[in-house]
């Protein structure tokens, strides 16, 4: 059965390497290279999601690459987000928080 209260984050929505049929679903100018699900996690927390080790999944498989492990993460859907507004926010967070890591180093 289906769960409304509930968007499904994949890594792969974000990653820069791959095209929108292979299953990019931001555009490549807030796309990343190879994200993690620790950097998901991470963004999504700094966004105000609550995040739980129950919530995430770094085996899983994307369904249009099964052959590659990706993961993902689950997060609660507020009353008023669209998941089109939620991946563009994490987008967001997650190229200030690798622009962040570079500064570090």
């Amino acid at each position: 059965m289906k769960d409304y209260d509930h968007v499904i984050v994949w890594t792969d929505y974000f990653n820069r390497n791959l095209s929108r049929r292979k299953g990019r679903k931001v555009s490549k100018d807030v796309a990343i290279f190879d994200p993690s699900v620790q950097e998901l996690v991470d963004a999504s927390k700094s966004a105000g999601f609550a995040v739980s080790s129950d919530n995430t999944n770094e085996s899983a498989r994307f369904p249009r690459r099964p052959y590659v492990r990706s993961g993902y993460v689950m997060l609660e859907k507020n009353e008023n987000s669209k998941k089109s507004n939620i991946l563009n926010t994490l987008a967001g967070k997650i190229s200030q928080n690798r622009a962040k890591l570079s500064k570090r180093r």
